[in-house]
């Protein structure tokens, strides 16, 4: 999850041009007639150099000074000045020798340090950047220096291909009926008996699909701290929410609308957050993780109250081992078999664990970067398994293989790195999130061999993908198509920002593996057609905010001039045989707290239903009468709570500062 180092501006406040300019009030000496020189600041200036000395020291030996390398207009009061590199040190478009003179490395560090004294000072410019425009890699300002970017034509061809062939769902009969009257009328057709097999098949897909949930959330479970992630169980019976408070809460959804809370697991001296959890193929087990090489395994049974179990995935086990054990681990999966784990890891890793026998299997370095996810390809199968990257790529790899550290084949097209990956669980079509604000899908049959990546060397055309995802906002203009790109469809519109956003396919039996979804930093989830055209949106943003806020954390933040509310959501979940979606996000004030949000799919906003849409519940289900009794401030105790009910909670108000995963 590795990034560059934090800026303390956005790119849309940054100017990048090759033109710089110094601080406001630096005047030239030289045109100020009224200048008087002051004989104590000369004696202090002796030893320092001068920055006009420096360039004419830079060019005095050579007998042709660059043209373009320029005072800049001495007027306006500013210092400024131009450089122009040609053909990348003479490597790239040139014939000449990839090793570069000596003299000539030593003239492009000594102009490096000149910019770099002038440019960072005046909040321009990084070393970084400069040295790119040095190495004729990159323009400073590339929205000037590149044509408008060419993103991906929406409608995908390909993608209507897929919609056409029946494996992401059936197409609807085009009808002049209403939308509203479409659905009523094929309920009507399917309790009837109209019809053939092939229609009656067909008519039930159609009727899956149209009940896309909707942002009026049915119910909002509120927490002290941010929701990670949270997934409902393969059959719908089980959800679990991994929060930052380092507990995983564990309910009952076997009733979608009436969910029970029933166990809590702690993650024992935890980094940062819970990263991820998984839970096993039989739903007996769960295994989640922190920034630490440390696996937590906690049964799913409430009356099993005993500690978790920890498994170190460190090839010294629980000794003591030496640097290589030190990583922290952002990814978790069971096998198909329930038998081993497989995780990615801050050392670039992956890791295959076997739980039986508590030992690492393997732990391969196949990545240049973190490895952020990790995922099988299909759940009856514990062989073929994917990993993801901030170094760009996604790798296939094959457990009966894995023994000579290579992978089996990657997939190339993300220009940054990934977030997620999530596998349509039939071992070919794969889904990735990338911090280069799209989503992709994946066909296993169009995967490079390794001696084809070898060959292309995907990683020439982004040797810089170091965006800063946690505080920056990405440049559409920085966007542009990879030239080795062997995805089938580009998603965008949703916005990856801050976290490790997640995205899915649309589960089979509720939705008939129509759809792709994604969190997004603005607080909505994106739900597209897999020919990319948005399907729907659930502003989960405009649904919790509309709630009444506690009024002292109100008054606090109200004081520093923060937000009145935020939201990312992280994380999404589609139940499996119900028209609902459960969003896991950071919410409230500057993403202080956190809520899980269920909605469902709803034709009107009239409500008949009871407990009433929109009913705000505490972790442990306890129905709150307004923000202010969850957080304390409502003077009175919460309906269906009594004393011993808060005695028993004061162990879990930790307050855990760090960075923001």
């Amino acid at each position: 999850m590795s990034s560059s180092p934090s800026r303390s501006e956005d790119f849309d406040d940054q100017h990048t041009d090759p033109y710089f300019d110094a601080e406001e009030g630096d005047e030239n000496e030289d045109d100020d007639p009224n200048f008087e020189h002051d004989e104590e600041d000369e004696d202090e200036d002796e030893d320092e150099e001068d920055e006009d000395d420096m360039i004419r020291r830079l060019w005095e030996d050579h007998d042709d000074p660059d043209p373009d390398f320029q005072d800049a207009d001495a007027g306006e009061g500013n210092l400024g000045f131009i450089v122009h590199i040609e053909g990348a040190l003479e490597g790239q478009d040139g014939d000449a020798s990839e090793e570069v003179d000596p003299a000539r490395g030593t003239l492009e560090q000594r102009i490096i340090s000149l910019i770099a004294s002038v440019g960072r000072r005046a909040g321009l410019v990084s070393q970084h950047e400069i040295l790119n425009l040095l190495r004729g890699q990159r323009q400073f300002d590339r929205s000037r220096s590149r044509r408008a970017p060419s993103f991906p034509k929406v409608p995908s061809e390909r993608g209507r291909e897929l919609m056409n062939s029946g494996t992401f769902g059936a197409n609807d009969v085009s009808s002049r009926l209403g939308k509203k009257k479409q659905l009523a009328r094929r309920i009507l057709d399917r309790e009837l008996g109209i019809g053939g097999r092939s229609y009656r098949r067909m008519n039930q897909s159609v009727i899956a699909q149209s009940m896309i949930p909707r942002t009026d959330a049915d119910t909002i479970i509120n927490y002290d701290d941010n929701v990670y992630s949270g997934q409902f169980s393969a059959d719908g019976n089980f959800f679990y929410a991994c929060v930052k408070d380092f507990r995983v809460r564990m309910y009952d959804t076997s009733n979608p609308y009436n969910w029970r809370h029933y166990k809590t697991v702690a993650y024992p001296f935890g980094s940062w957050t819970l990263t991820d959890a998984s839970l096993s193929p039989d739903n007996k087990w769960l295994a989640y993780t922190s920034i630490q090489n440390k696996v937590c395994l906690a049964p799913t049974d409430p009356n099993d109250t005993g500690d978790p179990y920890t498994l170190s995935l460190t090839e010294h086990g629980a000794r003591r081992g030496n640097w290589s054990d030190s990583f922290g681990i952002w990814s978790i999966r069971f096998s198909g078999d329930g038998r081993e784990l497989v995780a990615g890891t801050s050392a670039r890793s992956i890791v295959v664990y076997d739980i039986e026998s508590r030992r690492v299997l393997h732990h391969i370095e196949g990545h240049e970067d973190d490895v952020n996810a990790v995922c099988f390809a299909d759940k009856s199968s514990p062989h073929i398994l994917y990993s993801g990257s901030d170094d760009t790529t996604i790798k296939v790899w094959d457990r009966r293989s894995m023994g000579d550290g290579r992978e089996a084949g990657a997939f190339v097209g993300h220009i940054e790195g990934l977030t997620y990956i999530d596998s349509k669980d039939d071992g070919r079509y794969l889904l990735s999130n990338g911090k280069d604000q799209s989503m992709k899908l994946w066909d296993l049959k169009m995967m490079y061999t390794s001696a084809q990546f070898r060959e292309k060397n995907p990683r020439q055309h982004t040797p810089y993908s170091d965006f800063d995802y946690r505080w920056s906002k990405f440049n559409d203009a920085d966007w542009f198509p990879h030239p080795d790109d062997n995805s089938v469809v580009t998603f965008r519109g949703h916005k990856v920002l801050r976290t490790l956003i997640r995205c899915h396919f649309s589960p089979p039996g509720s939705t008939d593996s129509r759809y792709v979804y994604s969190g997004s930093h603005d607080g909505k989830v994106y739900i597209w057609n897999m020919d990319a055209t948005l399907a729907g949106t659930i502003d989960v943003k405009k649904t919790t905010s509309n709630k009444p806020p506690p009024r002292a954390y109100r008054q606090f933040y109200d004081r520093r001039g923060v937000p009145s509310w935020a939201t990312i959501v992280r994380d999404a979940s589609w139940h499996p045989t119900a028209p609902f979606i459960a969003a896991s996000s950071l919410n409230g004030w500057d993403n202080a707290f956190g809520t899980v949000t269920l909605h469902a799919y709803n034709e009107g906003g009239f409500d008949e239903g009871s407990p009433e849409m929109g009913a705000a519940y505490d972790e442990r289900m306890q129905k709150m009468r307004s923000m202010d009794d969850h957080y304390g401030h409502g003077g009175e105790d919460q309906e269906g709570e009594d004393d011993d009910d808060d005695d028993d909670d004061d162990d879990e108000d930790e307050e855990i500062i760090g960075f923001q995963y």
